[in-house]
């Protein structure tokens, strides 16, 4: 079920923002005055829009560094005042919602430990009632749109409609070139639903080493993200948290230089050439709908033979031949292995649904 959420556009947000991308950058964590006001000085030249600074840091593994607490949001305050920057942090609960208000905080976000959380999450949006201050939330942990869908409706339905979403990437079993992975088609499919909801990408987190932060920015711009959350230190190897992750203020400068921030499509081009070709994908989408209609008929009537000759569905054998086969031929044609793979195990989970409600009908 798809709702439609209460929003005010940014530029009613009243941070100094003006044009795509919304930058908020600063320090995984707050760990000395010194550091912050540094980093924040540094930042200041650069059209960030807001500074942020994680106070408060939930950590995977006891024993580590969980964030200065709440004497960091006094060295927040000094950001504000020094170099007039607006300045945000991260709250899990009641407490930490309070202690931010409490020190003018301008903006919030809830983390992807706490997103997971509708408890937590519910806690946060009743602190918030009646307060109009922007609030960001990131993705949950695990890759699930409904989840977040409902961290954002809690807020929203709490009054907050300066509100947004981070997509800082899900966690994934195995080895991997990201820290988290980026699953593009959920925040594309979030946008889609919701398409006046501010998303930004936080390519820091979903790297978690500072040479991709570049490439995955791109992407995100190119993918029409509203902005970016990304990581700044004046020493990132010493820094506390996240060290591998985070970049000087010079390296965040070569980011915001290299971006291509590409046109959305003008009148004269819809109309023309980029709508010829979309035409095209049009015709070739019916096409593959027919063609996925004519295979699953042939799946069932197998469906039917195995049911009629007490065969088992699942033949891994077949299967086996299948995937080989069409990644052998994929290749040929310029198609990535892991575009081949996912498409063909879905088919196939889809003949199996078929196939065993066909022969349980039977067995009923």
């Amino acid at each position: 079920m798809t709702t439609k959420l209460n929003l005010l556009p940014v530029n009613e947000w009243g941070l100094d923002y003006t044009d795509r991308p919304l930058l908020i950058s600063g320090p995984c964590s707050a760990e000395t005055e010194e550091q912050v006001l540094e980093t924040a000085h540094a930042l200041k030249a650069l059209n960030v829009s807001v500074f942020r600074a994680g106070i408060w840091k939930p950590r995977t593994r006891p024993n580590t560094f969980e964030g200065v607490g709440s004497k960091g949001l006094k060295w927040l305050s000094k950001v504000k005042q020094e170099t007039g920057l607006k300045v945000c942090t991260e709250v899990a609960n009641s407490k930490h919602t309070y202690e931010a208000l409490k020190h003018n905080i301008d903006v919030l976000w809830i983390g992807a430990r706490t997103t997971v959380n509708p408890f937590a999450v519910q806690e946060i949006a009743d602190a918030l009632e009646g307060v109009d201050i922007p609030v960001f939330v990131k993705n949950p942990i695990n890759p699930d749109l409904e989840l977040w869908i409902g961290a954002l409706e809690r807020l929203n339905k709490a009054g907050i409609t300066k509100l947004g979403a981070i997509h800082r990437g899900f966690s994934s079993y195995g080895d991997s070139a990201f820290r988290n992975a980026p699953n593009w088609q959920i925040p594309i499919e979030l946008k889609r639903r919701f398409p006046e909801l501010l998303i930004i990408n936080d390519p820091s987190h979903i790297g978690g080493k500072r040479d991709l932060i570049q490439s995955l920015s791109q992407k995100a711009m190119d993918l029409d993200f509203d902005g970016l959350m990304i990581e700044v230190h004046p020493n990132p190897d010493e820094a506390w948290s996240d060290a591998k992750q985070q970049i000087t203020p010079d390296q965040f400068t070569e980011v915001l230089n290299s971006l291509k921030i590409r046109s959305k499509g003008d009148a004269q081009q819809e109309h023309s050439r980029l709508t010829g070709l979309r035409k095209k994908i049009d015709y070739f989408d019916h096409e593959l709908m027919e063609i996925l209609e004519a295979r699953m008929k042939i799946a069932n009537e197998i469906g039917e033979f195995k049911r009629d000759n007490d065969i088992i569905v699942l033949q891994n054998n077949r299967w086996n031949k299948v995937i080989e086969q069409s990644i052998a031929l994929g290749n040929k044609k310029g198609l990535s292995p892991d575009l081949i793979s996912k498409i063909f195990k879905a088919i196939h989970q889809e003949s199996i649904n078929n196939q065993t409600e066909i022969i349980n009908k039977a067995i009923v």
